[in-house]
């Protein structure tokens, strides 16, 4: 795979992962307390594929790496987010497990290319 197929295969899995998460905050109660945890929720987890699509387009290997750093760190206050509500007990476990681990592996990958940068 080159680097450029890698690039388009991790942009669209970030896009269904942000649609993945506008779905679940969608699903949590309406509570003054959810609503905050929903919109950091929101935020984090689309802001993640936005800025590695910005990474992608950046003009210098300097803003590239601003923009990889930044995706990483979406992606960990993400997670962050993601347990906060799992350990709340507000979505049942099962509807959880697959997008924590998705958080998750999105975390490695973007913590692997942060390393070699």
């Amino acid at each position: 795979m080159t680097n450029k197929e890698f690039a388009e295969k991790l942009e669209k899995r970030t896009i269904n992962f942000a649609v993945e998460i506008i779905n679940l905050s969608a699903s949590l109660t309406k509570t003054s307390e959810a609503l905050v945890v929903r919109n950091q929720l929101s935020k984090s987890g689309t802001s993640i594929g936005a800025n590695y699509r910005e990474a992608n387009r950046s003009r210098s290997k300097k803003d590239f790496k601003n923009k990889i750093r930044i995706s990483l760190a979406e992606a960990s206050e993400t997670d962050y987010w993601l347990e906060i509500i799992e350990e709340l007990n507000w979505i049942k476990k099962e509807n959880i497990i697959e997008i924590r681990k998705e958080a998750k592996e999105l975390l490695a990958i973007f913590t692997s290319i942060a390393n070699k940068l």
